[in-house]
């Protein structure tokens, strides 16, 4: 019989930089969702890959002093690698530098054009660089990006348009009749109350003010915008031509089951990925799930804000296994989950080392003493055997409810709500009380079984979880997988099987604070490798100066009220900068580095006792100082904390 199919994909993540741990939280979440549907007797396609074009990737190439090319590469081949450390079993890993994504890419813009759904014009707003998006002043936060918060920059060039409203209708009709189309159904509000209700706009889906892109085959000097570009991955990685002669795997799959993505980028995938899929008259994806984000104890990851926590470095202190399992566990269904090496230790202790753990091995170490491993069903059964074998029977179900909802974290509760179960069991039979009766030794060995019989049961149910702690515990006990249709029967089990005579630890306990001082020593360790790989620039020295000749040099705390360009002066800017009570006026050469939006409120550190003199006419009462990289790059010098102006520099 033909198993059902089911397509489903992470969001493909971007090659800026290194994946910390909530990035890597998505890969492991859908890992965990695809196992169980395999379980489950689907036949499962699942993908990930990376997103690799933008006008973000050529500046940080640039930066690194490389290509492009070779910048994506580099942090394609670290994704990777992470993926493959968290033991997630994807079928594709598509890049969007793949030369068959980026033909397609290409045709499809060309048939959305020809179609009359996308057209030249200009395109003038304030642009996001990491977001590649331009936005509009009322959709700014605090004069912000309203996605990732960071600072935007007028802009304006010609640009092509996708005719979002032509569609708008059409799918707000589809999310109206597919309550199941976005989940959670938070989300869902928030995309139509915030989006499609107010009226959408058309969106620029091309880009002239950088290279690093797709180009328009018919006009070359454009770019295609990094959406429209990515978000054709999920159709392009399984084979769709937009000349129609799709692939079988094409043809088998689409649309997908699910798309499983981060909540920051749920309005691309409900809003922009359904209309261009409706343009391409192609059926829409059947679920789009925007997960929450797992957050430091201190806010979101970010490395602008120095928390970052990578899953290599989670792996190193707790084992692949450990960190799957803190990920799953700890985020809920709707709401942020929080991270914490702290948290880590005592979840693995509590749960890992002490639920798991200590009941796969006392049981192990129970049946070794008793009957040199073997285990056997006696059949003499007491009515507290029953309820044992309730609860494990009703776990199945349980779990396959929450799986079916997507509630991994519900789901993983159930199955060690069985684990915890065996310890009760353990608790109520009261093992080595029978041991010490020879007339309860048949007794004794039931119980046994029946706890080898319910671990075993459990450990199926965690493999798509934490796969290589559940074939450590199969493997301990000597036991098969299960089918799911086998899985609705207690006692299959091999009565007579000798199980290992030297079982291994599944999860040591961990020490709070042995952890947290291998965990500073090794910030400090990369810290101080950073900051000898930062570059350095020497200069000639001056002859040496006494301190009565540095007491006379004062300089005080100044903040830019305003600045504006020197006529006919290409380096020079002239502020007004009030330092105390008083104002003064400094004529700089840093028109180069800064314009004179940018110096307006910036607190700076001035020389204020210099003799003044004129400067193209203008008088200049001090001096802003500066530092100066070996390209002539200036960033003006200003103070570590908040410091009022007027404030002595000493």
């Amino acid at each position: 019989m033909d198993r059902k199919k089911y397509y489903m994909t992470t969001a493909i993540a971007y090659t800026s930089g290194k994946p910390h741990i909530g990035n890597t939280y998505e890969i492991v979440l859908a890992d965990s969702i695809a196992r169980y549907k395999r379980f489950q007797g689907y036949d499962v396609f699942f993908q990930t890959g990376t997103d690799e074009h933008g006008q973000k990737i050529e500046l940080k190439a640039a930066e690194a002093d490389i290509t492009p090319k070779e910048f994506v590469d580099n942090v394609a081949g670290q994704i990777r690698t992470i993926w493959d450390l968290m033991d997630t079993s994807y079928d594709k890993f598509i890049r969007t530098t793949d030369k068959d994504h980026e033909a397609q890419v290409q045709k499809i813009f060309k048939y959305m054009y020809d179609k009359g759904d996308i057209y030249k014009g200009y395109y003038e707003g304030m642009y996001c660089t990491p977001c590649e998006s331009f936005f509009t002043e009322s959709q700014l936060v605090d004069g912000k990006c309203p996605d990732c918060g960071r600072e935007v920059q007028p802009a304006k060039e010609e640009a092509y348009f996708f005719k979002m409203s032509k569609y708008a209708d059409r799918l707000i009709e589809h999310i109206n009749a597919h309550p199941e189309f976005i989940q959670p159904a938070s989300r869902k509000n928030e995309m139509m109350n915030n989006f499609l209700l107010p009226g959408l706009q058309d969106l620029c889906v091309s880009r002239t003010s950088f290279k690093w892109g797709i180009p328009v085959d018919f006009d070359p000097k454009h770019v295609v915008y990094v959406w429209l570009d990515a978000l054709t991955n999920y159709i392009t990685g399984i084979g769709y031509h937009c000349n129609g002669d799709n692939s079988e795997l094409f043809n088998k799959n689409w649309p997908a089951d699910l798309h499983l993505i981060g909540k920051d980028i749920i309005r691309f995938h409900t809003i922009y990925w359904p209309i261009f899929l409706m343009s391409l008259d192609l059926p829409l994806p059947k679920q789009i799930f925007g997960h929450p984000w797992l957050l430091r104890g201190d806010g979101k990851m970010g490395k602008s804000r120095g928390n970052v926590i990578y899953a290599d470095d989670l792996v190193e202190f707790f084992g692949v296994d450990a960190v799957r399992y803190f990920v799953l566990h700890e985020m809920p269904f709707e709401n942020d989950g929080v991270i914490t090496w702290e948290l880590m230790v005592e979840r693995l202790n509590s749960d890992l080392a002490n639920t798991l753990g200590n009941l796969v091995n006392r049981t192990i170490s129970m049946s070794n003493q008793n009957f040199d491993g073997v285990i056997t069903d006696s059949g003499v059964t007491e009515e507290i055997d029953e309820d044992l074998k309730k609860t494990v029977l009703e776990t199945l179900p349980k779990v396959n409810e929450k799986m079916d909802e997507l509630r991994v974290a519900d789901a993983l509760t159930e199955i060690f709500a069985l684990f915890k179960r065996c310890n009760k069991y353990i608790d109520e039979t009261t093992p080595w009380v029978l041991a010490k009766d020879p007339a309860k030794k048949a007794r004794l060995s039931t119980v046994l079984y029946n706890l080898v019989e319910s671990i075993s049961y459990g450990a199926v149910l965690l493999e798509p979880f934490m796969p290589s702690t559940a074939k450590k515990i199969l493997s301990q006990l000597h036991a098969q997988s299960r089918s799911i249709e086998e899985m609705r029967h207690f006692g299959l089990y091999e009565s007579g099987t000798k199980i290992t005579d030297s079982p291994k630890i599944l999860f040591a306990r961990l020490d709070v604070m042995d952890i947290m001082e291998k965990v500073n020593a090794k910030a400090a360790e990369l810290e101080a490798a950073q900051a000898a790989k930062e570059p350095v620039i020497d200069i000639e020295a001056k002859p040496n100066i006494s301190y009565e000749d540095f007491s006379k040099l004062q300089f005080q705390i100044g903040e830019v009220l305003s600045c504006e360009a020197v006529k006919k002066a290409d380096k020079l800017l002239c502020s007004q900068v009030k330092i105390g009570s008083t104002t003064r006026q400094i004529v700089s050469g840093i028109r180069s580095s800064y314009t004179p939006e940018e110096m307006v409120g910036k607190k700076v550190l001035v020389l204020v006792n210099l003799e003044p003199r004129k400067i193209r006419g203008l008088m200049s009462e001090g001096m802003l100082l500066c530092a100066e990289d070996e390209n002539g790059v200036l960033s003006l010098l200003t103070t570590e904390k908040p410091m009022p102006p007027g404030a002595e520099v000493c």
